[in-house]
């Protein structure tokens, strides 16, 4: 066991927390839509055609350049339309469930299978996607052998789920998840907690899980600043990352034989009016969670948290990588002179507003920037909330010019968009730093290949 205190970062205090010991049931979503974005690196292409039908843990679609990772459905029914969007490229899968959630048949792998075999049964069941690698932060390459697998069970990104009140009793469960994914990992299993977590206590005993308890602000709990901390990536390294919830339902496949697609997210935000905690399923539509259940109408619906998250269309979904919803409300265009004014009730970093007195105080934050794009000035504001051990505005510099080896000096293999999520938050120059380094990585990967 080790311990990990970060001091650099910052936690965005934020209203709407989900209140722990509800549990909402989602009533019976009438239509699903998988989005391969979710997936940095799929090239998506259909398995079945619109009109089709098609049962839980069946293949929509499958990866152009890897067909053995595949995208399978949340639910048995018929794929409805395919939605296309620039030059063709596919946006939506979307899939009418017909009620019976009929599902296929799985023949989960020998405790002491190969490795092999274990990416074997994470393809055919759909968990393949779900397993990242880094450096780039793409969908790992099924059949590799990672150096080690990393997993962050406290999630410190602004009104997170709390992992220990959704997975607490279910530790026998995750288990069966983490030995199969073992077979994939030369190293450990490297499982991140918070203090004082229950979870961790069940595998204490496990010699092929080294575990780790963080403390600290935001980004503490991200699976970026544990790597930093334990196991720094340089260059021709390899590390495997997957969430928590993902862990779970893979071990509930086995478990059952049938793909588990069921998901307990956290609905969050200042607008929502029971944040609390729902079950729902994958790619499911929000529309039953959110209806009378917004303050006001001119929000923004986030699948995910505001820092990373994705912004939901006028019909929104929940994504199938995410545990969370966020709902804030859209900010207003212009503020008469609110550069000048006290702003008790606003959020600041960096003392702009007289609200840095309120060291307790949570806030209803919307989305406006706060002014236009600037030029880009070293303010050393990036290093006082990354916790990690590089020079993040240098290395977004190095991006913007394209200077490859630059990049690689200055740590790029270190750090995937969230990593640098709260450096955008507080940027002067309103850069989209996230955009920026998904270029960068981007870059490197073509290079390297």
């Amino acid at each position: 066991m080790s311990q990990i205190k970060t001091r650099r970062g910052l936690n965005i205090r934020l209203q709407g927390a989900a209140i722990c010991e509800i549990i909402m049931q989602d009533k019976s979503p009438e239509i699903f839509a998988i989005h391969p974005s979710d997936f940095q690196g799929l090239i998506s292409k259909p398995a079945i055609q619109p009109g089709d039908k098609i049962q839980r843990g069946e293949a929509v679609c499958f990866d152009k350049n890897n067909p053995e990772i595949r995208l399978v459905s949340p639910v048995s029914g018929i794929l409805t339309d395919i939605v296309r969007g620039e030059k063709r490229k596919i946006l939506q899968y979307l899939i009418t469930p017909d009620g019976t959630n009929a599902a296929v048949k799985l023949q989960a792998p020998e405790e002491n299978c190969s490795s092999e075999d274990a990416w074997e049964f994470l393809s055919v069941s759909g968990f393949a996607p779900y397993i990242m690698q880094r450096p780039y932060g793409v969908i790992a390459i099924p059949g590799t052998i990672s150096d080690d697998i990393f997993i962050s069970f406290f999630d410190t990104a602004p009104l997170a789920p709390d992992y220990e009140f959704i997975f607490g009793e279910t530790g026998a469960t995750i288990l069966k998840g983490l030995k199969l994914l073992n077979k994939i990992t030369r190293g450990k299993i490297h499982a991140a907690f918070k203090q004082g977590s229950r979870l961790a206590e069940e595998f204490k005993s496990l010699s092929f899980i080294e575990l780790h308890y963080v403390s600290g602000p935001h980004p503490a709990g991200n699976t970026g600043t544990v790597i930093n901390k334990v196991r720094p990536i340089n260059k021709g390294d390899l590390i495997f990352t997957i969430q928590p919830s993902d862990v779970y339902a893979l071990g509930k496949t086995i478990e059952t034989g049938e793909y588990y697609s069921q998901r307990i997210i956290a609905l969050t935000g200042s607008e929502a009016q029971r944040p609390a905690y729902y079950s729902t399923i994958q790619g499911a539509s929000l529309k039953n969670i959110l209806s009378n259940n917004v303050a006001s109408e001119n929000v923004r619906v986030i699948s995910g948290n505001v820092l990373t998250g994705s912004i939901c269309g006028e019909t929104p979904f929940l994504s199938m990588t995410h545990s969370q919803v966020t709902v804030i409300p859209e900010g207003k265009k212009f503020e008469m002179l609110g550069w000048i004014m006290p702003g008790f009730s606003k959020f600041s970093n960096s003392r702009t507003y007289f609200s840095w007195l309120f060291t307790k105080k949570q806030y209803r934050i919307d989305t406006n920037l706060k002014g236009g794009v600037r030029n880009y000035v070293m303010t050393g504001e990036y290093e006082k909330v990354c916790p990690l051990d590089i020079y993040p505005q240098h290395l977004i510099k190095s991006i913007i010019v394209k200077d490859i080896d630059k990049m690689e000096q200055l740590g790029i293999y270190e750090v995937i968009e969230e990593d640098l999520a709260l450096c955008e938050f507080v940027c002067t120059s309103k850069t989209e730093v996230q955009a920026i380094l998904r270029e960068g990585l981007d870059m490197m990967r073509k290079e390297m290949n």
